[in-house]
């Protein structure tokens, strides 16, 4: 009876204490410790996905750090799932969430993101072009040697769907979308990879 009474008295003690008016230097305190908490929460890596159906393989992830360091792993930007089949390219769909309005409006700006991003990829650039719609939106691609970069923005909704399609063994993909995060600033990321010319669909 006694440990009810006194976890009753201490349930009173703190609503009290959270009704009662804080110091603002309490409050912020607390804010921040909950904002940490849930950094960390968000810091848990999710490992990407690897499905395979129909001759298909997709890579999908959600979360951008496990994402840049799976990429990272492999100095070609092409790593292999375990029982992944080889292909002739791979084509990386990002979508960019809560970017920078003003950076997805002018055509100028965008195509400098992304040529920047096939620069800092190390991919062969052949040539590019941009058009800026009325009244919102760019779209655009800049080709490469090892195929293409393109994009369509939505600056009234903060988005923009890029994909990232190269072949061979020498684009670092991983540096076009640390460029591309450093403009664009977006809040949340997505990313798939679909593996194409899967090799024992093009040998049939």
């Amino acid at each position: 009876m006694s440990n009810t009474i006194y976890i009753a008295c201490s349930a009173l003690l703190v609503f009290a204490a959270l009704a009662a008016p804080a110091p603002i230097g309490f409050l912020d305190r607390l804010r921040a410790r909950l904002r940490r908490g849930a950094e960390r929460v968000e810091a848990v890596a999710t490992p990407p996905r690897i499905l395979r159906d129909s001759g298909w393989q997709v890579v999908q992830c959600d979360d951008v750090a496990s994402f840049e360091d799976w990429l990272g792993r492999d100095a070609d930007g092409l790593p292999p799932g375990p029982g992944e089949e080889p292909s002739l390219g791979s084509h990386l769909l990002i979508e960019l969430f809560g970017c920078d309005q003003e950076t997805l409006e002018l055509e100028s700006g965008v195509a400098s993101a992304m040529r920047q991003a096939a620069v800092d990829s190390e991919a062969t650039i052949v040539e590019q072009s941009f058009h800026e719609f009325k009244p919102y939106g760019v779209s655009g691609a800049v080709i490469i040697q090892e195929s293409h970069y393109t994009i369509h923005t939505w600056p009234e909704h903060g988005y923009a769907a890029v994909d990232l399609f190269y072949c061979g063994g020498t684009v670092k993909v991983h540096r076009a979308v640390e460029a591309l995060r450093r403009r664009f600033n977006p809040k949340r990321i997505k990313f798939l990879i679909v593996r194409r010319g899967i090799r024992s669909e093009v040998l049939k």
